[in-house]
């Protein structure tokens, strides 16, 4: 959907949109909209309904878990809780750790799967510069027996490096730990199956995972989701309920109180479908072919910096960090767009400790792409930045609501989405 989208630029002059932000929402797909549009007429509450609407909607809902768990080959009995997003997830899953062990997790990790532990018994681990390193030193670690928990992003936000799930999870489970992966990265660009590599939990969301409707999951073993704390207590979570006391119910009911975002669910569960289906190997060429041309043409750009984390990194998705001397990198992205109708994203990506260390407090660019990206994009920003390099800004910018922005905005709005100052203002995780 929007692929052929016109973006205005400031000249008055209109272009095909440039979207290399896939990283924060992937468009979604047409398979996924045709699908959502035919369900719609359908849609009605799920799980106490005896009308015929209502059962339909039930079997869309129910029926999800079981495409999401085949998708990430998970086991027979594995929980499949739908939530609002990874964010979502991991805090579902970090009330219901067992109380007598820590949780384990690396200082490069986005804070979805960094903040929920701090309100736990935790133990956060720097980095090193390899991977190698990183795991011995987690190893290390795990052998202090406290762990209970290792939780790891399975592709950077930031860099898009990948880290070898299987082999940390077998540390993991060598030391009587279990792994949890925020898959949100990892799950749009590989395939991931936890029966293979040894995961015991995995967070993703469907906003990445080119579904509308803001759905996220969780999967993974039961008997700590079914002891842990319900996620929302409400309605449907519970099996009797006294004016004083209640009877919390067991398995995926547990966890999702009040009416679940049907949609979203149905949503993901047919963009998995869709992306289960593709020819995988043409689906990695076309992405490293995308990778390797944007990586070569932004090393060979004078003053242009592109970052990773591992010196001994191998493998990595379609996401490619960098800076440009001279530049703050807000006022880059707002320049690609407002000039050249480039959209991608700048700033700290929720991600703080690791741009701190990777010398970037300030934050960096990050260029992100997926399956509808094409060399032209590529292209477009190359010659962007070159073009930035060569001739400088072609109008002014200020910074509104704490973003760049151009000095006088000329670029119209559809009627339905007005203007905001900043447009939208500055995230709070790219500021101080």
């Amino acid at each position: 959907m929007g692929a052929e989208l016109q973006a205005p630029l400031v000249d008055g002059t209109a272009v095909r949109y440039v979207n290399l932000d896939y990283a924060a929402s992937t468009p979604a797909l047409q398979q996924v909209n045709d699908y959502v549009q035919s369900v719609l007429p359908y849609y009605a509450s799920v799980h106490r309904g005896a009308g015929y609407a209502s059962q339909i909607s039930t079997s869309l809902y129910e029926n999800a878990r079981r495409t999401v768990r085949n998708f990430v080959g998970g086991r027979e009995d594995d929980a499949v809780i739908f939530t609002r997003n990874t964010t979502d997830s991991l805090n579902l899953l970090a009330g219901c750790l067992p109380e007598d062990g820590e949780v384990l997790y690396l200082d490069l990790e986005h804070h979805a799967n960094l903040l929920p532990w701090l309100q736990l018994p935790h133990r956060g681990l720097v980095a090193a510069g390899t991977i190698e390193e990183t795991l011995a030193a987690v190893e290390e670690e795990l052998a202090s027996g406290e762990i209970s928990l290792l939780a790891v992003t399975g592709a950077s936000n930031v860099t898009g490096e990948v880290l070898p799930i299987d082999r940390f999870a077998a540390a993991a489970h060598a030391h009587g730990a279990r792994i949890v992966v925020d898959a949100a990265q990892l799950a749009p660009h590989r395939r991931l199956d936890l029966l293979r590599d040894g995961i015991d939990y995995a967070a993703f969301s469907g906003h990445k995972l080119y579904a509308p409707f803001g759905a996220g999951v969780l999967v993974g073993r039961g008997d700590w989701l079914d002891s842990g704390r319900p996620h929302l207590a409400g309605g449907g979570a519970v099996k009797t309920v006294k004016v004083d006391s209640v009877s919390w119910a067991t398995g995926s009911a547990r966890h999702e109180g009040g009416s679940p975002n049907v949609l979203g669910a149905a949503a993901l569960a047919k963009a998995t479908e869709a992306i289960a289906g593709l020819d995988e190997p043409a689906w990695l060429a076309h992405e490293s072919e995308l990778r390797d041309a944007l990586v070569e043409g932004l090393s060979n750009l004078p003053g242009i910096a592109v970052h990773r984390i591992f010196a001994d990194s191998t493998d990595a998705i379609g996401v490619v960090n960098f800076s440009v001397h001279g530049y703050d990198a807000g006022l880059v992205a707002a320049y690609l767009s407002a000039e050249h109708g480039v959209g991608l994203r700048d700033g700290k990506f929720c991600a703080h400790p690791l741009l701190k260390r990777l010398g970037l407090p300030s934050g960096s660019l990050r260029a992100s792409f997926g399956l509808g990206s094409r060399q032209d994009d590529v292209d477009r920003l190359l010659t962007g930045l070159r073009s930035l390099l060569r001739d400088g800004l072609g109008t002014d910018y200020a910074v509104d609501a704490g973003r760049w922005v151009p000095a006088v905005e000329t670029r119209p709005f559809p009627d339905w989405a007005p203007p905001t100052p900043g447009t939208a203002g500055a995230a709070p995780c790219t500021t101080d």
